[in-house]
This record gives C-alpha cells, sequence and structure tokens, in this order.
C-alpha cells in the first residue's frame, strides 16, 4: 500500500499549486472559502486519510450501534448510544480527536443464565497526521497514533492501557470511485488480561455516487491476533452516506461477520457535523 500510495504521490506533487493554508492554527482558523470538502472517518471502518480545517470542529457519532453474535450455546447483544469521536483541528494537516462510549449495555446469554451490565466504555485519543493530499491531487496519506487510557476496570473496560497507529490511504479512481485502503498495528491486552499482543487490522472499501448527495460503499476488514490460539476476524460491510449539507453527513449500514469469530451482524444509523 505505501509502494502505491507513494508512487501516486509523486504524480500528485507536479499538479498545479494549491493555496498555502499553512498559516492557519486552531487560533487562526482556516477562512470558510478555504476549507476542503468535509471528509469523515465513519461510516465503514476505513478510517479517512484527511484532517479538519485548522481551528474548526467535527463531531461523528453512531446514533445508534447494536452488535449480535451467536456462537454455539452463547449470544451475545450489545447497545451503545450514542458513539463519540470528537475532533478538532490543530493546524491545516493535524488534527486531534477523543472516541468514547457514554452509554453500552451488553447481555450475554448462555445455558448458565443472563449477564447483563452497562455503564461508561472505553477512551481513547487519537492524533491523525496528513503527510499529503490533504487540499488536493489524487491520492491522500495520513497516519495516527492513539492510546486507549487505562480507566477503572470493570465489566466493559480492561482498566489497561493499550494503543497503536493507524495509516489510512485515499485513492481517486477513474468514474467517480474513490478506494480507501488501511494498515493498522495496535497493541491490546490478551483474552486474560495478564499481558499484551500484537494485533493487525486492514481494510479495503470502494464508494461511488449513486445520485446527487448519495452515496454508498462497500467494504471488507480483517483482524488478525497474535495470541495463541486466536482466531481471524473477517467482516464484510456495506452503507449509504448522504450529504444533507456541506456540513452535515447522515449515514446508515451493517457489518457483517464472515468467519465465526466475528459477530453475526452489526447495524447502525449515524451522523457527522462540521462547524
Amino acid at each position: 500500500m505505501a509502494a502505491v500510495g507513494l508512487a501516486l504521490g509523486a504524480g500528485a506533487l507536479a499538479a498545479e499549486p494549491l493555496p498555502d493554508k499553512s498559516g492557519y492554527t486552531l487560533l487562526n482558523p482556516t477562512p470558510r472559502d478555504l476549507m476542503r470538502e468535509m471528509s469523515t472517518d465513519r461510516p465503514d471502518q476505513t478510517e479517512s486519510a484527511y484532517t479538519v480545517d485548522a481551528g474548526h470542529f467535527q463531531v461523528e457519532a453512531d446514533l445508534v450501534n447494536y452488535i449480535h453474535d451467536h456462537n454455539g450455546s452463547v449470544t451475545f447483544d450489545a447497545f451503545a448510544a450514542p458513539v463519540l469521536n470528537l475532533k478538532i483541528g490543530l493546524l491545516n494537516n493535524v488534527d486531534l480527536q477523543v472516541v468514547f462510549d457514554p452509554f453500552v449495555h451488553a447481555r450475554v446469554k448462555s445455558a448458565g443464565g443472563t449477564e447483563t451490565t452497562e455503564g461508561f466504555g472505553d477512551l481513547q485519543t487519537r492524533l491523525k497526521i496528513n503527510l499529503w493530499g490533504n487540499d488536493g491531487g489524487k491520492t491522500a496519506l495520513a497516519i495516527m497514533p492513539f492510546v486507549k487510557w487505562p480507566l477503572p476496570e470493570s465489566e466493559l473496560r480492561n482498566g489497561k492501557t493499550e494503543g497503536g497507529v493507524i495509516v489510512p490511504l485515499a485513492v481517486e479512481l477513474p468514474a467517480g470511485w474513490g478506494l480507501g485502503l488501511m494498515t493498522e498495528w495496535d497493541i491490546v491486552r490478551d483474552s486474560a488480561n495478564s499481558g499484551y499482543e500484537s494485533e493487525f487490522f486492514n481494510t479495503a472499501t470502494l464508494s461511488h455516487s449513486i445520485c446527487g448527495r448519495l452515496s454508498g460503499y462497500f467494504e471488507f476488514a480483517a483482524t488478525v491476533n497474535t495470541e495463541a490460539g486466536s482466531e481471524w476476524i473477517g467482516q464484510v460491510d456495506g452503507g449509504l452516506t448522504y450529504a444533507w449539507t456541506d456540513d452535515l453527513q447522515l449515514d446508515l449500514g451493517c457489518n457483517f461477520g464472515v468467519t465465526d469469530s466475528a459477530p453475526d451482524y452489526q447495524p447502525f444509523i449515524g451522523v457527522s457535523w462540521r462547524y
């Protein structure tokens, strides 16, 4: 992915000069007429390679997010509302993000009975740095380190610090198609919460306009963990986005598991708002 991105990025550098926006910061916001088209890290699992303009804010939220998984005699259901990603543009090519789950309700049903738990989920901060293509060109590449903070341990949280780095690449394809590729390396706790393991998450998504402001996407996502005995998780996702205005986007979709270790399905409805 990096090799393809570097080759295409070199071609983008040869295009006509773009407006110099390097002087804009959190305290010196980008003027409205120079702001780039709104880009979100949702609804697909592939993160965007584009940042929020300096001095501007963006809220991205799952209004409803539901997970269902049935495996043998065990059924797992979880409901989260909302799931929030709060963003602020620090520089023209850097934004800061705070991701958290204010309320999660989870239920596990088995032969031994039903266990239910609910409360605040995890808290994560991310820093997205666009390396090229933020304001023009046929490709864009970013790097996004993140950390999950060690909130007190609960039925919903492991109480330990975790983190990693995400590298998203966006490619403009012919005939109006868009390609998103992402690779991610995480350091996560093992299933016994006794040590750390590496986890690798990779995605590919194709998107296209359907009619006017309505667009759709199709995605494949795969997760592999280095813990002994763990199985890879595969998902096929699809959804729709509707740009209500230049600063307001609505979306809906569903992620479907294609391996036994993946959740059976995960429908969601969300919204993104920039100001």
